[in-house]
């Protein structure tokens, strides 16, 4: 089965955010007891609810004016003063929000969701991402989904790797999909463009992946790692750049990142792991192509095959030509 992205992935703008909490504001009298003290001090009192540091950012921010002007949180109160507070929550507080986008539907029923994602649709709220995820599209696309762990989601791609995804749309599919997983009997397949002559037909990298102790946005092969296995099929070289197929056994943070950057062989433009852009390529290199798994209530066997989307395919085919259907 075949489907390749049309969507378009809206997330909320900031006037979105802006109107979802604009009617939370808040006027306060200082009273005679909080004279002289510090603007911060006396307003964590009267907003218990957030912590210190959150509503010193929003007096940094101009959420919070005294006698309509805005103040540092260090500021000493008088009696009688007028406190106007915004009270914005926390972005962690609003991540898990339903969010109507557009998501390519390759396969559905009643327990399983299977997707196509673009690369650039972040899955899973995370720090700097906590709106406009995946997980807030399927909290809209299904308002049952709030009642499963994760929105059902079950393994996540990166954020500019694009392909298939299987999602539970119940508690019974989900626990089913979770031990499949671990079980490793859901089998997924990735197309990679990465730089160098990959000069085996074939290769198994079994090399444990961690946090990277230099540095904490990476991961990297290190003996304290959980074990990690990717198997690796050359498809075709040309002009420095190799095009491959990879397996995983496992599901390592960018494991199949990791493990060709370890060995020489970084994803074209994985910026991260040492790639340069190349062949119109400005994000990784990397495509989830092939997705297989038992139904995880019927037990039927499930296949899916997405076509990279525009920038992949063109880039793919200038190394190895047409991709073979599956």
């Amino acid at each position: 089965m075949s489907n390749d992205y049309m969507g378009r992935v809206s997330p909320p703008t900031d006037a979105d955010l802006d109107a979802e909490v604009q009617a939370d504001v808040h006027t306060f009298t200082v009273p005679s007891q909080a004279h002289a003290q510090r603007l911060d001090k006396w307003l964590a009192q009267c907003v218990p609810q957030y912590s210190r540091s959150h509503l010193q950012g929003l007096v940094e921010a101009g959420h919070v004016l005294l006698d309509g002007q805005a103040v540092a949180s260090s500021r000493k109160l008088k009696a009688g003063q007028t406190l106007r507070v915004h009270l914005v929550p926390p972005p962690e507080q609003l991540a898990f929000q339903p969010e109507p986008m557009a998501l390519d539907v390759v396969f559905e029923d009643a327990h399983v969701l299977v997707i196509h994602k673009p690369a650039g649709l972040v899955v899973h709220p995370a720090a700097g991402n906590w709106r406009g995820t995946l997980l807030n599209g399927l909290l809209a696309r299904d308002p049952a989904a709030a009642q499963l762990p994760r929105a059902g989601i079950i393994h996540r791609l990166d954020k500019d790797t694009s392909g298939l995804m299987v999602v539970g749309r119940t508690l019974a599919a989900v626990t089913s999909l979770v031990r499949d997983m671990a079980e490793r009997t859901i089998r997924r397949r990735y197309l990679a463009l990465v730089h160098g002559e990959f000069a085996s037909p074939t290769a198994t990298f079994d090399e444990p992946i961690g946090r990277d102790p230099d540095t904490r946005v990476r991961m990297a092969v290190h003996p304290s790692g959980k074990p990690a296995r990717t198997d690796v099929t050359r498809v075709a070289v040309q002009a420095g750049v190799s095009a491959v197929r990879c397996a995983l056994h496992t599901g390592r943070t960018h494991q199949i990142r990791v493990h060709l950057s370890h060995h020489g062989h970084p994803l074209v433009a994985d910026a991260v792991y040492g790639g340069k852009p190349l062949l119109g390529m400005q994000r990784q290199a990397l495509h989830a192509v092939e997705l297989g798994l038992a139904h995880p209530v019927t037990r039927a066997p499930l296949s899916f095959h997405a076509t990279p989307p525009a920038d992949f395919l063109a880039a793919w085919q200038h190394v190895a030509g047409e991709i073979p259907p599956v």
